[in-house]
């Protein structure tokens, strides 16, 4: 099965910019679905944004705007853009494709 290893998550300001990565342990060209999904402390696992094989994109009514989703099958990678970063986007943020989800990577957005 697939693995995925997120990562560029950190802390940052209010209205600042983070970009997440998300690398597969193998070839993610054959991957239709490709999704990010983010998980508040004492809150469910919520849908952020997904892409498609084709390059269909999807992004939950909070981040739209301000979070770009690719993929780059050269590199057998998924990428998160985040811009205007709010508090309430502080969560963990996970990978999920073929069913297998990554480990996570912590963004905090604080002052």
């Amino acid at each position: 099965q697939v693995q995925f290893v997120e990562s560029g998550g950190g802390l940052v300001q209010p209205g600042g910019s983070l970009k997440l990565s998300c690398a597969a342990s193998r070839s993610i060209f054959t991957l239709n679905y490709m999704g990010w999904y983010r998980q508040a402390p004492g809150k469910q696992r919520e849908f952020v944004a997904s892409i498609t094989s084709g390059s269909w994109t999807n992004y939950a009514e909070s981040v739209k705007g301000r979070f770009t989703i690719s993929r780059d099958n050269t590199k057998n990678t998924v990428y998160l853009q985040m811009n205007s970063l709010k508090p309430e986007d502080t969560a963990t943020y996970y990978c999920i494709g073929d069913g297998a989800w990554g480990q996570g990577t912590q963004v905090t957005v604080s002052s």
